[in-house]
């Protein structure tokens, strides 16, 4: 149905989702802009073809919303930062179709991979990125990989907006890099609005057909 719509696509997406830790002024409501780049081998070009060079986040609370608007199709995805639960929405515009999947926490982990983070440490260096004093920190995974994370405690958003690995800095991440299914991506913090979000909600909308993730997955193309 939307076989160009692999599975990386979806993490990339639900790795999206969850951008964010705790800081000191507290949002509950607003929109997270990063813009993307992307280290991709000479295999994983089809696929970065396919990822956005900007990551566009609404957050209310412990819910938070990316889409992406892949030409064939048009991807929602609303995570719950309390139950690590996601809903996926796809609306296939030629075919008159709209799919719902929803997402377990166990699906969640699997489509984000097995990569974790930790070691966090501060270097002392301090910078201003998108107008927000921030430190620089080194951290690895658990893949033996070496990232940086340029760190602000300037502001709080709310756990809709929370990265559980990052969530112990008590900060939010301005500049940091991440691996889904091998491919590094590098965010870097465009803008933080704050305001209020239409009501976001994890049920599923009228009209679409109630799909599996291993019926998702198997549209897409079925797998990496």
């Amino acid at each position: 149905m939307f076989k160009s719509m692999k599975t990386g696509v979806i993490a990339f997406i639900l790795l999206s989702t969850a951008a964010l830790a705790q800081a000191q002024k507290k949002i509950e409501q607003g929109t997270v802009t990063y813009t993307v780049t992307y280290d991709a081998k000479p295999e994983q070009k089809a696929m970065v073809d396919q990822l956005p060079t900007e990551s566009v986040m609404e957050f209310n609370n412990n819910l938070g919303r990316i889409q992406m608007d892949l030409g064939a199709a048009l991807v929602k995805v609303i995570t719950d930062a309390d139950t690590k639960t996601a809903l996926l929405l796809v609306d296939v515009p030629m075919a008159q179709k709209q799919f719902a999947t929803k997402m377990s926490a166990e699906d969640v982990a699997k489509q984000r991979g097995d990569i974790k983070y930790s070691n966090f440490k501060p270097t002392g260096q301090k910078q201003t990125v998108a107008g927000y004093n921030a430190e620089k920190y080194t951290y690895t995974d658990n893949k033996n990989e070496n990232y940086e994370l340029w760190l602000t405690k300037d502001v709080r958003l709310a756990k809709g907006a929370e990265f559980e690995d990052f969530a112990p800095l008590n900060g939010t991440p301005l500049k940091y890099t991440m691996t889904v299914n091998g491919l590094k991506s590098n965010y870097t913090l465009k803008s933080i609005k704050e305001g209020n979000v239409a009501k976001l909600s994890m049920e599923v909308p009228a009209g679409y057909e109630l799909k599996t993730a291993a019926e998702m997955q198997a549209m897409q193309g079925g797998g990496e």
